[in-house]
């Protein structure tokens, strides 16, 4: 027990605790999440000083003052870059004893699926979910098929005890997929966790996030995400560090400035927000009628109206439409900066040009982020993705349902670009654990030696960071 630990205990189980990316419990927390970058000296122990002191304070706050700790909390789960910003993925464990898998994170859907281990060939050379290794299994034998823009999978429903960011849910509701799309087959990625809201599920399951959110498991009922830049980067690996999604609190080392939370339109389903203006090298998009969006953490570019969207390269001297298999995209010079700026109701948001190009084409021709979308009548006017969100500190609220946007800190953009070792997945503890909407007390997970030791290393001597969630 703490009241009984000596002080010397008390902070190795606190560096142990920030090590691990597990939520804390306690009254009130700020800025929890570990850097996923090497710091300068100055700048790692500023960080990781105000963390610990705070909770060396919260400690003996309960130790002597007779406080109790509130079974709430934060964590954080450090993600990973796919494919020079065409994706990022995060880790979840699953099943008794719990096995890690890596999984995109997603607020444009709302299941978690797995690949399951019978599915063959087709699912690629991912790591598959076996339900006969888990003592915590349950199959619901409910079949499902999901249909995204990029393609679809089937299988069917069941029931596991899931875990992200130190918090964990039983009889979690989720998909087994014994048939996919190519398009699901990028290695090490494994399934996609679903972060928009319940009333979209196909496998008619209650996402993790909303569960921990209702529930009270969180000291604030959102997660927020920051998404790092290596489309600018010549020698880019095919994954590298990410961002991070922090879960129960936002993370003010990321961002400077005030939270612009905009309502969600209509009953929640999609992170869908009204969008006002739209501008293009300074000069004003026509989207009346046409001004909603969708944050879509799930979708590389932007998709948007013919219109709009044609509007948009018109400002562009030399675009031209895309043809054949760039149907929908156009091309531009790439040596043309190009000035975007969106408005949802009060600040102006830029996006950076870098951010505006998709990738190049030829050895003068680059292919935009925006494209005409080929949602039909009644689908939402504009997905915004990633191309725009690397841009901003990111929140998503569960009550009100709202999302909203923070201007990224000094710290989160010296991340965009760097050359570091990307986050593993690795099995961390767990101090909140959820059934059925119920806050029950913490239970303790493995963390191993090897990245415990890394991360005191870290805090003495500047070593890299594991990825812990």
């Amino acid at each position: 027990m703490i009241a009984s630990a000596s002080l010397t205990t008390l902070l190795f189980l606190l560096l142990s605790q920030d090590a691990s990316g597990a939520p804390t419990t306690s009254t009130a927390i700020v800025g929890r999440s570990m850097p996923i970058r090497r710091l300068n000296p100055s700048s790692q122990n500023f960080t990781l000083v105000a963390q610990q002191a705070k909770g060396q304070r919260d400690i003996l706050a309960v130790k002597y003052g007779g406080q109790s700790l509130q079974q709430r909390g934060t964590g954080y789960n450090l993600i990973v870059n796919q494919g020079v910003d065409t994706g990022y993925y995060g880790t979840i464990a699953i099943g008794t004893p719990p096995i890690s898998y890596d999984v995109i994170l997603d607020t444009g859907s709302s299941d978690l699926w797995l690949t399951s281990s019978t599915c063959g060939a087709g699912c690629g050379t991912s790591p598959t979910y076996d339900p006969a290794k888990s003592s915590t299994f349950q199959n619901l034998s409910t079949p499902f098929e999901i249909q995204y823009g990029s393609g679809a999978v089937a299988g069917y429903v069941a029931e596991e005890t899931v875990q992200m960011a130190g918090f964990s849910v039983a009889k979690q509701g989720f998909g087994v997929v014994n048939a996919l799309s190519s398009a699901f087959n990028a290695n090490p990625v494994s399934g996609i966790m679903g972060l928009a809201w319940s009333t979209l599920s196909s496998t008619q399951q209650t996402p993790f996030w909303q569960t921990l959110a209702s529930g009270g498991s969180w000291d604030s009922a959102l997660f927020g995400v920051q998404l790092t830049r290596y489309g600018n980067v010549s020698n880019a690996a095919q994954n590298e560090p990410g961002g991070v999604i922090d879960m129960g609190y936002t993370n003010s080392s990321l961002y400077t400035g005030s939270i612009e939370y905009h309502n969600l339109v209509g009953t929640p389903q999609y992170w869908e927000i009204n969008m006002n203006t739209l501008t293009v090298q300074g000069k004003s998009i026509d989207i009346a009628g046409i001004s909603t969006a969708i944050i879509d953490t799930g979708t590389t570019n932007i998709a948007g109206p013919a219109s709009a969207i044609a509007s948009i390269y018109a400002q562009i001297p030399g675009s031209q439409a895309g043809t054949g298999q760039l149907e929908g995209y156009y091309t531009y010079p790439c040596g043309t900066p190009v000035n975007v700026q969106f408005n949802f109701g009060g600040n102006n948001w830029a996006m950076s040009s870098t951010d505006f190009t998709h990738s190049q084409v030829s050895s003068t021709e680059c292919l935009g982020a925006f494209f005409i979308s080929s949602i039909g009548q009644g689908g939402p006017s504009w997905i915004i993705g990633d191309a725009f969100l690397k841009n901003v500190y990111s929140v998503f609220k569960y009550s009100p349902a709202s999302v909203g946007f923070a201007a990224l800190s000094e710290t989160a953009i010296a991340q965009n670009g760097v050359k570091a070792a990307v986050p593993t997945p690795t099995i961390g503890a767990v101090t909140v654990a959820t059934n059925t909407g119920a806050v029950s007390s913490g239970v303790s997970g493995a963390v191993p030696s090897g990245p415990l030791s890394i991360l005191l290393c870290f805090w003495l001597a500047s070593a890299s960071i594991a990825f812990l969630f």
